[in-house]
């Protein structure tokens, strides 16, 4: 290294300054918009289009292919876009990652970029140190920090590559063709974990003269391939959707680069003559471009049938369990697992639901009457299963709320995850309290007393009508009162029955159903319905605090 007046280190420190620049810049925006761009990214993503076009432009602002990625991974499992429209996200943050190079090659060896880079540093350090009970002046601060890291490691490396540009020959690399140079690209790459520093590097190579276009676009082309090293080594262990995501991924970038590398000469031939780009590094940066536009145009009329393919793969590495969305989001996104617990809690409320129905006969006598003991007591198990399940479901998802507990909430995701277990918990009382009477219900329905049948009925239209208003409250997007007086009239209710059934005690065949078997299975239902009542207050609410449980 002596020899060749090569500074190693001053170049390694280039790098380590221009990824260090790089978290903190994706750190601060996401700081100061993140959630916007969340926002952004789930809204945009109905078409596939769309997709593409949102995950351009969020991964040009963010500089993170691999957490815009993560964010479309998040959404996927949630069930907020599809798989074939998160394949488009995939391919928009391929073309998003070019914006750096596009900067660089712009601004970076146009100036003297270490006194360019200066006052970002100096503000940036001061209003992220001083000014931290400002979060947004923070945040603001660590963004200039971020820009000023990215100019002073590439200012390091460019200096660093300039002392030895006239003293290496890579002659020996040039004998072998196009593809060690490919080769050289994706190892790095590999090694350092971004395309976007890879880049810079190359950029410095082509300007100080060490290699020629051709070369650069032989290594660019290595590059995009590397890049996704990082997202298989992220896949390893993860659900079947990120694995899905990084094989697409993987496929994305060899179908395309391999045969870009097949074009070299034609492109670079092409994009010289069509675009009068006079400036090498610009012609390199515009290449790296249009690879990203053609891997978007070569796999666009595809995605329906690539969605397909994905989806017959890695199917023993899907999650097991009973929830539907959560199992697949990492709480590590608590916004996006907010979301996707909602949705879960939806599935427990139907569930819960349709226990209590059902264990009332209402489903049984929508259906055809024949063998009424024999229907119903074949369907006591069943019950029992469905009861299983509800409970199954509250341990996956309490358990799935003690991680995101971990996170770092702010105050209003805090109140959400309280107010949906709350919710969940006011769900399981309903579900539990009618399980407690159901050999009881079963008793009554099979039983020819006119009483029973009379209090089953009773329950029945209650039941029935209070179900459906929560059906109907579920269904408005912005519900402007709360509806308490569903406990007050439930309480009524409950009163009013007691009170008839006790009037009409002495017309009670000693032989048939038990007043206290009766009296039981009226307080349970009301207080079922009325946990039912409380956990749709919680959920579409979000009050951490909801009405008491009825006691009697």
């Amino acid at each position: 290294m002596e020899n060749t007046g090569f500074d190693f280190w001053m170049f390694i420190a280039g790098l380590g300054i221009f990824l260090f620049g790089m978290r903190h810049l994706e750190e601060s925006i996401k700081g100061l918009a993140g959630k916007s761009f969340k926002n952004l990214l789930q809204r945009f993503t109905d078409k596939s289009w769309k997709g593409i076009l949102t995950g351009t432009a969020v991964t040009a602002i963010l500089q993170s292919s691999s957490m815009v990625t993560l964010l479309a991974l998040a959404f996927l499992g949630g069930g907020m876009i599809g798989l074939k429209n998160a394949l488009g996200v995939v391919l928009g943050a391929n073309l998003g990652t070019t914006f750096t190079a596009w900067i660089v090659a712009t601004f970076g060896f146009k100036m003297d970029i270490a006194d360019f880079s200066f006052p970002f540093l100096a503000v940036g350090i001061l209003s992220y140190l001083f000014l931290k009970s400002r979060p947004f002046l923070m945040n603001l601060g660590g963004l200039l920090i971020g820009f000023g890291l990215l100019f002073l490691g590439l200012d390091f490396m460019k200096e660093a590559i300039e002392m030895v540009a006239g003293q290496i020959d890579l002659s020996s690399f040039a004998n072998y063709g196009l593809w060690a140079f490919l080769l050289l690209g994706l190892f790095i790459t590999a090694l350092i974990q971004s395309s976007s520093a890879m880049i810079v590097i190359i950029l410095s190579a082509l300007n100080a003269g060490l290699i020629d276009i051709y070369q650069a676009v032989a290594m660019v082309i290595g590059a995009n391939i590397g890049t996704t090293v990082t997202l298989i080594f992220g896949s390893i262990g993860g659900t079947a959707d990120k694995k899905r995501l990084m094989l697409a991924n993987v496929i994305f970038n060899c179908i395309t680069g391999l045969l870009i590398y097949f074009l070299i000469d034609q492109l670079v031939y092409g994009v010289y003559y069509f675009f009068k780009v006079e400036d090498v590094l610009m012609e390199l940066v515009l290449i790296n471009t249009l690879i990203n536009l053609i891997g978007i145009v070569l796999f666009y009329p595809f995605l329906g049938i690539f969605r397909n393919f994905l989806n017959q793969r890695f199917i023993s590495s899907a999650p097991q369990g009973e929830t539907l969305y959560v199992k697949n989001i990492s709480p590590n996104v608590p916004d996006v697992a907010l979301k996707a617990l909602d949705k879960e809690l939806i599935q427990v409320y139907s569930y819960t639901r349709d226990f209590i129905r059902e264990s009332l006969g209402l489903m049984e006598r929508e259906k055809n009457r024949e063998s009424q003991w024999r229907k119903i007591f074949s369907n006591a198990s069943g019950l029992m299963k469905k009861y299983e399940k509800i409970k199954r479901l509250e341990d996956e998802l309490t358990a799935y709320y003690a991680q995101l507990q971990e996170e770092n909430l702010s105050k209003p995701e805090a109140e959400l995850l309280t107010s949906g277990m709350m919710g969940l918990r006011s769900m399981i009382y309903a579900a539990k309290e009618t399980k407690d009477v159901i050999h009881n219900i079963l008793f009554m329905i099979e039983s020819e007393d006119p009483l029973a049948q009379e209090v089953l009925e009773r329950l029945r239209r209650v039941v029935r009508l209070r179900i459906q208003e929560l059906d109907d409250l579920l269904g408005l997007e912005t519900p402007k009162v709360i509806p308490v007086h569903w406990l007050d009239e439930n309480e009524a209710f409950y009163k009013e029955t007691i009170t008839w059934l006790y009037k009409n005690i002495k017309r009670h065949d000693t032989k048939g159903v038990q007043i206290s078997t009766m009296t039981n299975v009226i307080r349970q239902t009301v207080s079922s319905l009325n946990n039912l009542c409380n956990s749709i207050i919680y959920v579409k609410f979000k009050k951490e605090t909801a009405v008491d449980k009825f006691t009697v």
